[in-house]
């Protein structure tokens, strides 16, 4: 949602815009969120009447996300690991105008993942608390 509406602001407001809506999404719990939602609307509503618009025919599924403690809400709204993943395995994809057989793509594909997975270094804070939190909103998903 946060991309989505960045398509629809433009540059010189982008980063008051921002600054308004991660008041929203990061808010302590559902009721508040509704409130600042409001607050933003109030603010962008006649400016940018499309985002309005878009976060308010999306809220019921977004409004899920409350239900959740904050170190289970970072891990779910951050996707930029998976995102740098996916970019990275079509960069070794991209290059090789053909393969001769599935196989030929699963073994490119598997060697790019061992290179990927040595880069990976750093731990997610919290992490934890954070899978024991998701243990019990996810139970039988993790194996200990």
């Amino acid at each position: 949602m946060v991309r989505n509406t960045l398509k629809y602001v433009i540059h010189k407001d982008r980063k008051t815009v921002m600054s308004d809506l991660k008041m929203v999404y990061k808010a302590p719990n559902r009721d508040i969120a509704e409130s600042r939602l409001l607050e933003f609307e109030e603010k962008w509503g006649e400016k940018y009447p499309v985002v309005i618009k878009s976060w308010k025919n999306n809220w019921e599924n977004l409004a899920h996300f409350f239900q959740y403690p904050t170190d289970i809400r970072r891990v779910i709204y951050t996707t930029n690991p998976v995102e740098s993943f996916h970019a990275q395995i079509r960069r070794v994809t991209r290059n090789k105008p053909s393969f001769t057989g599935e196989n030929a793509l699963l073994k490119l594909v598997f060697c790019a993942i061992q290179k990927i997975t040595e880069k990976w270094n750093s731990q997610i804070p919290n992490w934890a608390l954070t899978i024991s939190q998701l243990d019990v909103y996810f139970p039988d998903r993790i194996k200990f």
